[in-house]
């Protein structure tokens, strides 16, 4: 009896010895984690606690940042590079209204003729570029017209081009109403009415645009957006 209660207590002494060894080892291996992963880790943590209408607002949000690459990528960069000028950064008098204004209207006429470009390659695989038109296409950079009738013709203005060019024309003024330079410029003291119109329309604009090119893609490969391969 006193034997085997001997061999009880020094049973558990060795259980509770490595039991305090593996929680010292758990601490080690705690202690020697980068910091950016415990960092990620408590980020992860802390992003399960937003609500399904806060996370459904943000993927929105998400969604809507990227709507500019529906959009040429010359005239997205331009207003984007020349907005906190015009603006003075949302401290605007009446001078940088109109300059403003006419900036907005020179991006908004260039996202609507840029949807009627097109390109394809010559004989000697260099890439053309052209401006669609009811007859064919109208090469603008010096190269030599599309001479078979039947291949201009697929080059030919068609009535889903205009409805890309008005979507691309109301993408971009989703992408300035976000803007807060350009909202700060035109209000810089909304009333309530105006803030919550502010804040739907653009995503309003930008879940119709994105639905509309998904139904009716575009098969042009124009100036300023992406090229065929072929």
């Amino acid at each position: 009896m006193a034997a085997a209660a001997t061999t009880a207590r020094h049973d558990d002494v060795e259980s509770q010895h490595e039991t305090a060894e593996h929680g010292n080892a758990s601490h080690d291996q705690e202690a020697q984690r980068p910091l950016l992963e415990k960092r990620r880790s408590l980020a992860d943590d802390g992003g399960g606690g937003m609500s399904p209408m806060q996370r459904a607002i943000s993927q929105t949000y998400q969604s809507t940042a990227h709507l500019a690459t529906l959009l040429p990528t010359g005239t997205v960069l331009a207003f984007q590079l020349l907005s906190p000028i015009v603006t003075d950064q949302g401290h605007c008098i009446r001078a940088n209204r109109a300059m403003a204004g006419a900036l907005l209207a020179l991006c908004a006429l260039s996202c609507f003729v840029l949807s009627f470009t097109d390109s394809f390659r010559d004989a000697k695989g260099a890439v053309r570029y052209g401006i669609a038109t009811f007859r064919g296409l109208w090469v603008i950079d010096g190269g030599a017209p599309l001479e078979d009738p039947r291949v201009a013709a697929g080059y030919r203005v068609r009535f889903i081009d205009f409805v890309h060019a008005v979507v691309s024309v109301m993408i971009f003024a989703a992408v300035a109403l976000f803007d807060q330079n350009v909202v700060s410029c035109f209000y810089p003291v909304p009333s309530e009415d105006a803030r919550q119109v502010l804040t739907v329309l653009p995503i309003a604009i930008g879940v119709v645009g994105s639905m509309l090119f998904v139904t009716f893609p575009t098969t042009r490969h124009g100036i300023g957006f992406p090229l065929s391969k072929h």
